[in-house]
Order: C-alpha cells, then structure tokens, then sequence
C-alpha cells in the first residue's frame, strides 16, 4: 500500500523537512514534493561544521523473512528526534531485485518507515538507472573495442565485465552475445549481474565527491592486453561517458520518515556480494548536519558489518560510537535448526508459540555475532526487536543470553507499532561517546593471512580452501599489484559460513573460495565463497504479482 496513505502518515514537503536542518534552496533541489538531492559538493560543507555521533547497525544471521533491521534503524532515529536531538538515519537505496522478488523493499514498514515508501522502493529518484546505463555503457564499449581491435588490444578472455539489470532474471546468468557476426560485439559467452551487486555501484558508494567518482570509474579493470599489462576504463576512453551518466546520482537523496524526521538514501550495494553500506557522502552529511547519524550494514555482521569496518570506515576514517545488533526470538528458534521457514507460507506453530529449548539452542548465532563485534573493540547494544508472539519468559531468557555472551546492553524495541516511541531503551543505551575500532587484518597482509583472519574469527571456519583458478587469479592479481587490496568476501548472507544450510553457529568446515575478481575503482578484491550467485532467480510466488495501481494512480502491495 503506498505509505502516504498507510499508517496516516501524509509526507511533508521536502522544504520543511530541508528547512529543519538549516539548509535552503541553494543547498538542495527538490525532485517533486517529498524528494530531493543534495547540491553538488555540499558535503564540503557539512564535513567542515562540528561531527555528530555516529551509530552502525547490524543484525544476527536473518532468516528468509527478514529481522527488522531497516524498520529499527529508522525507529532509533526517529527516537532520538522525539528526545530532542538532530537525528539522521542513513540508508541505501533498495533494489527491484528484492522488491519484486523474497524479501520485499528496503524502506522499512509498520510505523517506522520512510515517505515517500512506494516511490523509494520503485524508481526513486534514478540513481539505479544511471548505474545500470553507465556499468552497460562500459560493456558495450568492451565489446566494440575487441571486435574493432582497436588499441590498446585486449586478450578477450582476461575480460570479466559484465551487464547488470536490477530485476532477478535468472535467464541472464549465462548469455552468448555478437550473435549474427555484427561489427560491434564479438561472438563470446558473457553474463548479467544485478545492479545492486555490481563495481559501479560500490564506487558510488564509497567516492569521496565528484572527481573521486570520476577516478575511481577511470581506473576500473577492463582486460589484459597480450603482454599482461592492465586496461582500464580511462585506455578505451569509456570513463568520462560514465562519469556523466552518473553526475546526479552521485549527489545523495534527502527524504522524511513517517514522523517527519530527515533521512539520506543514497547507493544500495548488496552486502553478501558487494560491500553492503550506504554512501560515505550520505554519512559525511549526515555528521556535519545532525547531532547524530545511524547507519545500517546489510544483513549480518558478517555480512555488511565487517565490510562496514574494513572498508567503508577505512575509506572514510569515520569510527561508530556503537554497534546495534538486531535480533529476534523467532530468529533464535529458527537457528536451533529444527524448524523449516518458508517465504510465503505460515511459521510453524512450534516458532509462534513459547519454545524456550529452542531459543535457546538457536541463541549461538547470537553469540557468534556479538563476539564478531567485540573483535572490532565497539560497544555492541542487543536490540531485540519484538513479535506479539513473543512471551515474556522468551523476551527474558533472550536478554539474559545476550549479556551472558558479552552484549554492552540489552533493548527490547517495538518500533513497528509504536515508531520512534518504541526505541526508548535503544536510544538511552547509545549515547555513548565514539571509540576508534580495531581492524582484524591488515592491508599489507599477505592474501591468504587476511583470507584466513576473516574465515577463523568472523565466519568460524578452520581454514581456506582456494581453488586453482581462485589461486590462478591471485597470481596475476598480485602482479598487477593489487595484492594490498582489503577483501570483500561474496557468500550467503543465510549462515555464518558459506553454506546456507548451516544454521546457529557452524564449525568444523572450511571456507571454499571458488573465484575472485578485482575491483579496482572500488578498491577490494572480491573472494566468491561457496555457491553464491550474482543473479538470483525469481521465487515461484513473486512479489511482483502482489503489486497493482488503482484508478487514482496510488500503488499498492510494496512492502
């Protein structure tokens, strides 16, 4: 149902809210009545006035129906508001992939949700489109650049480019292009990925302004020539076209909550492929307008979290004073493996009722994740987002686990049903000064030491498993010199190892990484764990077919 509509929240005009954070005509420009961006470059001068606190949030391993980490991100700021503070909730922009697909939207629900929610979760304001042209634009290049054999020449099999689409077609995951013999594209065997998963949109999301975009998309890997030596997207001469492509989108996006409080939604990396975090510029922003920033990492902290540390806090120097870690009571039940949860259909009754035996078993996943965080030497507040199904003795046993296991606090959050006003406690338990966070590898790390810091101590594995074209393409990586690269590791965002199947906390298993790519402009290697994909497949009962447009032109059936 449209959000403007649903929970009687009617948006304000995007010049109040701009208003409330001392910004005017010249500082943003609205697209509409409840949208606008940035001017270009005011982060400069938000990066120049006093820093407010910054606050990450993260959750436990989610099951398939989701955990709530978006609806309690915007619930804490939206609390902090109500007490008084210039809050902040940074986010990123959601993907159709999801929205169309399982998980459904990105702008939270119930009574904790951004306005305006059905345009948010749609087209927005195009950023995804001008990702999307601009990544294509390169492919396309690539392909004219090798059939015309223009200089300098390429060895067609060192190029791993490929198209993107925001839409999970599982018929793109393997494709065969210059079909017909045309002038333009060689006969070769290519893929899509999602948009959301691609180089260009970790870019986006970690430039530093304008002129960092347009290097970083300059130096993105295009191919080998016949001699090992790199081509970039500045040699075929495709960077510039892609830098103005993405000119607006790199300008962050200033929406409201549903209680009418700011937030910036700006780049969607997805976390269990890409570094999963919203853009450096849309934090920096936030710092220099707000008494406080909360941001949120994708899925868990294995996940968005640990890349939010070793690369998006590397790049921006920025420290959280505290990491929020959602869970849930039915999430613990879940991970105790005894129970089968399926998209679409009921829980089973044994999760909707009192189980005690199996929240607690479940809990270990809990306690993976704290001491995940405590690794990283921050302040880790449990937030345990509740369920009307949830019993006090289950909300009680809970809380108790995780100060057992090292949680800094305990929240029990209701934002869903009562918005800003059911982070109460959450709120108290974060304002806390920041600390600097302590990093589990190094960049000058040799390749297999910083594989094998984040396998044992994040993921719980024994070691690392390379395979040999994994290994083939550590070798011609190193010699390019891209050896002091961090990693961002591509695994299933279901388990804390690389097996969705394995539930709670796993051992005894070994980290498989089966490929690696390099993204250069972004700067990380990514490391391809088990069998995670770059294009997910539709399930057999879509979202899509719950969304519909009535006669007044409202949408209805995002979630």
């Amino acid at each position: 149902m449209s959000t403007s509509i649903s929970d009687g929240a009617a948006p304000r005009p995007i010049l109040d809210i701009a208003s409330g954070l001392g910004l005017d005509k010249t500082s943003i420009e609205p697209l509409g009545w409840h949208k606008a961006k940035f001017a270009l470059g005011y982060e400069k001068i938000a990066s120049a006035r006093p820093q407010g606190h910054y606050v990450g949030v993260t959750a436990i391993t989610p099951t398939p129906l989701g955990e709530g980490k978006t609806v309690n991100t915007i619930g804490l700021a939206m609390g902090l508001s109500q007490l008084g503070h210039k809050a902040i909730c940074t986010l990123r922009e959601p993907s159709l992939a999801p929205v169309f697909g399982i998980k459904g939207g990105g702008a939270g629900g119930g009574k904790s949700r951004l306005l305006p929610h059905d345009e948010i979760n749609l087209h927005f304001t195009g950023d995804l489109h001008a990702i999307t042209s601009a990544n294509n634009l390169l492919a396309a290049m690539i392909d004219n650049h090798l059939k015309r054999q223009l200089e300098p020449r390429i060895v067609p099999e060192t190029v791993t480019w490929r198209r993107v689409l925001d839409i999970s077609d599982k018929g793109l995951t393997g494709i065969v292009t210059g079909l017909g013999n045309v002038p333009q594209a060689p006969l070769r065997e290519t893929a899509f990925d999602l948009t959301a998963a691609s180089e260009v949109m970790a870019i986006l999301a970690l430039a530093g302004d304008l002129n960092d975009l347009r290097q970083r998309i300059g130096r993105i890997l295009v191919g080998l020539t016949p001699d090992g030596q790199p081509v970039t997207a500045d040699d075929i001469g495709a960077a510039g076209a892609m830098t103005a492509l993405m000119r607006d989108a790199v300008r962050p996006n200033l929406v409201q909550t549903c209680e009418h409080t700011p937030a910036i939604v700006h780049a969607g990396p997805f976390a269990n492929i890409a570094h999963g975090n919203s853009s450096i510029l849309a934090d920096r922003l936030g710092l220099g307008l707000a008494d406080y920033v909360v941001t949120e990492s994708g899925f868990g902290s294995d996940c968005g979290a640990e890349k939010f540390f070793h690369i998006k806090c590397r790049v921006s120097g920025l420290s959280p004073a505290v990491e929020v870690l959602v869970c849930t009571v039915r999430a613990m039940k879940f991970h105790s493996g005894q129970f089968r949860v399926r998209p679409g259909k009921p829980l089973p009754a044994e999760m909707v009722t009192e189980n005690i035996p199996a929240l607690t078993a479940g809990s270990v996943n809990l306690q993976g994740h704290i001491d995940i965080l405590k690794q990283f030497g921050v302040r880790v507040i449990v937030a345990i987002n509740q369920f009307p199904t949830d019993t006090e003795a289950e909300l009680k046993q809970l809380a108790e686990l995780a100060r057992e296991y090292g949680a800094d606090d305990v929240a029990n959050v209701t934002c869903f049903v009562e918005g800003g006003a059911g982070s109460t406690r959450l709120v108290a338990a974060c304002q806390k000064p920041r600390q600097p966070w302590k990093e589990l590898y190094t960049l000058d790390m040799p390749f297999e030491d910083k594989l094998h810091q984040l396998a044992t101590k994040v993921y719980g594995a024994d070691g690392v498993d390379l395979s040999p074209l994994a290994q083939k393409r550590w070798n011609t990586l190193t010699e390019l010199g891209f050896g002091r690269f961090p990693l961002c590791i591509a695994k299933t965002q279901y388990s804390l190892s690389h097996d969705p199947t394995l539930l709670g906390r796993p051992r005894g298993f070994r980290l498989p990484i089966r490929d690696l790519r390099v993204a250069a402009g972004a700067g990380f290697v990514y490391a391809i764990a088990g069998d995670i994909l770059t294009m997910p497949g539709l399930p057999s009962n879509p979202s899509a077919r719950n969304i519909d447009i009535d006669e007044q032109g409202r949408i209805h059936g995002v979630q």
